[in-house]
């Protein structure tokens, strides 16, 4: 019998349906390739168990806190039991947007400033008003948007004054810390990282201010362009960020980083993701396709590099 497979999926983030979307995809993929797989939703299986049942390789596909932010790479460093992804340290400085934009800009990446971070304690504590001075140093438009969570949940552009107050409460739902930064405008990119080789990148066209929830899972008007439409010099210089990027914060195996050019055609890094969506409509999929590889190809890639 084939070594026996656990494919997590689900969990209690925010972003649990699309981690279940994502975990059923991989998990069909590997039953159809013969693989002794097996779901498993943390929520109704105590994780502990996971040894004791003979898991000997986990494919994790959970999504934000619990999946992504190391603490499930923790449990599995216990157990030492292999799983896809990047390790516990890695996953834990990505999840968070500041820290992994701290660790970018000491490197000479090329990060969006200015930006800062508010707590929610320091936010009630605070006068309102102080805080609305300091973010008007930016100038309008900025962006706000929850420092340790994903899918664009909790963001918001804000264009007036009048709806900041809204939007900071609004992403404090998603983390208790937020972080505020200038609104760059510009052409969005994701780019995949498979085991330090570069994935094609893909452009995004959405019809909304940003790229957001909507746009990225529901609305069919979103437009994804592979190639990208990049000339080769400004789509080699896009590679060698990502690759600096990746490295700078000790990724490993699998994943993505999205990036904005703004209007001076300058590459900014906007974020980092561990654990790309995986379902057929995902992007990650889509550039892996262009370079040969199968849906199926892809997954027991991914296996095989734990």
């Amino acid at each position: 019998m084939s070594k026996k497979i656990a494919v997590l999926f689900g969990g209690n983030s925010p972003e649990r349906e699309i981690s279940l979307k994502s975990g059923k995809t991989i998990l069909n993929s590997l039953i159809k390739l013969g693989i002794n797989a097996i779901g498993i939703d943390p929520i109704s299986f105590p994780l502990l168990y996971l040894k004791k049942y003979g898991f000997k390789k986990i494919f994790i596909s959970l999504h934000g806190k619990g999946g992504e932010d190391g603490t499930i790479q923790g449990i599995l460093d216990y157990l030492n039991i292999p799983y896809t992804g990047s390790n516990l340290l890695a996953s834990a400085i990505t999840i968070n947007k500041f820290l992994t934009k701290t660790i970018w800009h000491e490197y000479g990446l090329p990060v969006i400033y200015p930006h800062f971070l508010l707590n929610k304690k320091d936010f009630v504590k605070s006068n309102f008003l102080k805080i609305e001075k300091k973010i008007l140093k930016f100038k309008l438009p900025i962006f706000i948007k929850p420092n340790c969570s994903g899918s664009s949940l909790g963001s918001t552009k804000i264009d007036h004054l009048d709806d900041l107050f809204n939007a900071i409460e609004k992403s404090f739902i998603y983390n208790d810390d937020i972080l505020i930064e200038k609104y760059i405008k510009g052409e969005e990119y994701t780019v995949g990282i498979l085991n330090e080789k570069i994935l094609p990148p893909i452009r995004i066209e959405y019809p909304n201010s940003f790229y957001n929830y909507q746009a990225k899972y529901y609305l069919n008007t979103t437009q994804y362009f592979c190639p990208s439409g990049l000339n080769k010099y400004k789509e080699r210089e896009l590679k060698n960020i990502i690759l600096h990027a990746w490295n700078a914060v000790k990724c490993q195996n699998w994943g993505r980083i999205d990036v904005i050019l703004d209007e001076n055609k300058k590459f900014q890094l906007l974020e980092i993701n561990t654990i790309p969506g995986m379902t057929s409509h995902s992007l990650y999929p889509m550039a892996a396709k262009k370079i040969g590889l199968s849906f199926h190809d892809l997954v027991i890639k991914i296996l095989n590099l734990t």
